[in-house]
This record gives structure tokens, C-alpha cells and sequence, in this order.
């Protein structure tokens, strides 16, 4: 049994990247297949949350955005929309050093407590893309999402969540702009 829905966002425009993130090389695949890899270990499943014309070919489930063009917020509703158990760990698909531990550490984390998110917090500020939601944030993502309020930082300020401060930074290193990819492989 799945400790908990596993989702990884791949829905992104990857405007300053110029290309498509996910499918950036990454080890024997892609930048999306390996953190989905690191998801699935963790929670017992994996489900892409993205176009299925883009990702369609990596042998995958896949669901797409019930509403194009709300960023992640869309993605996190989707996921949440589709998610068959209780706690669902989202993570952003542009996260390399993810690892297996960190997540196994988070879904443990969101076990123990009830919230309808638990998300990390390191020197940056809170990471609400790689954090477990409950189905029960499903009602007040969408009427953030109605309102026009997309900003992940701000959306999760108005739900019932547990913060895990963090000192490992470096997992959530992203990568957005080729100067971001050409740092973590040079």
C-alpha cells in the first residue's frame, strides 16, 4: 500500500529555460523520470501532472490540468483532485537533488500531524512545491484559484498547515534558466 499519492508537476512554460525543463538530460533519461523515480520510491506511487502530448512518451501515468494556465496551483489541484488516499506528495519537477530520504522525512512528518499541507521551510522560505497535501485543502485551492490569487507563498498563508524547518537547502535547488542548469552540471 502507497504511503501516500505520489505527483510531480511537469505543467510549467519553461520560458526562461527555453526549452522544456522536464525533459532536460538527466542521468539514463530525463529531469522528469528521475524525480519521479525519487517520488515513487518515497511514497509508493507516481503520477505526472502535465500534458500528456509532452510526456505522453515516458511510460508514466499522467493527468492533466483540470484548468490550463494557473501555474502550480493548478497542478496541486489536479493532483489533489485525483488523489485516492489521504495525503498526496507533490514536488515540482525541477528539483535534481531531491532525494528519496528527504521525501521519506516529509511524508513521515505528515503522518504525525493533521494539516492540509505539510511543507518544508529552509533559509529561502517556504517550499510549497515539494510538500504533502490533504484532499481537504481541495475547496480553498479552488476558490484561490477563482479569485486569481496563483502565488503558491501566498496561497498557503490561508490553510491549516504544519512547517518542517528545515537546513538542507540544497534539495531544493531548481532549475530555471540554462545559466541554473549549466551551475548543477558543471
Amino acid at each position: 500500500m502507497p504511503r501516500a499519492a505520489g505527483f510531480v508537476l511537469c505543467g510549467g512554460q519553461s520560458r526562461r529555460m527555453g526549452r522544456d525543463k522536464a525533459l532536460l538530460p538527466f542521468g539514463q533519461g530525463t529531469l522528469v523520470e528521475h524525480v519521479a523515480d525519487v517520488v515513487r520510491k518515497a511514497a509508493g506511487s507516481v503520477t505526472l501532472v502535465g500534458p500528456a502530448e509532452r510526456f505522453g512518451a515516458l511510460q508514466l501515468p499522467i493527468i492533466e490540468d483540470e484548468q490550463p494556465g494557473l501555474g502550480p496551483l493548478g497542478g496541486i489541484i489536479s493532483a489533489l483532485a485525483s488523489c485516492p488516499g489521504e495525503k498526496c506528495l507533490i514536488v515540482a519537477c525541477d528539483l535534481p537533488d531531491i532525494t528519496t530520504e528527504f521525501l521519506t522525512d516529509l511524508i513521515d512528518r505528515a503522518e504525525r500531524v493533521k494539516a492540509d499541507c505539510v511543507l518544508p521551510e529552509s533559509v529561502h522560505g517556504l517550499e510549497p512545491l515539494c510538500a504533502v497535501w490533504s484532499p481537504a485543502a481541495l475547496p480553498a485551492l479552488r476558490c484561490a484559484a477563482t479569485a486569481g490569487r496563483l502565488k503558491m507563498r501566498e496561497v498557503v498563508r490561508h490553510l491549516t498547515t504544519s512547517v518542517w524547518k528545515v537546513e538542507a537547502a540544497t534539495v531544493f535547488r531548481n532549475v530555471n534558466t540554462p545559466e541554473d542548469w549549466a551551475t548543477r552540471h558543471g
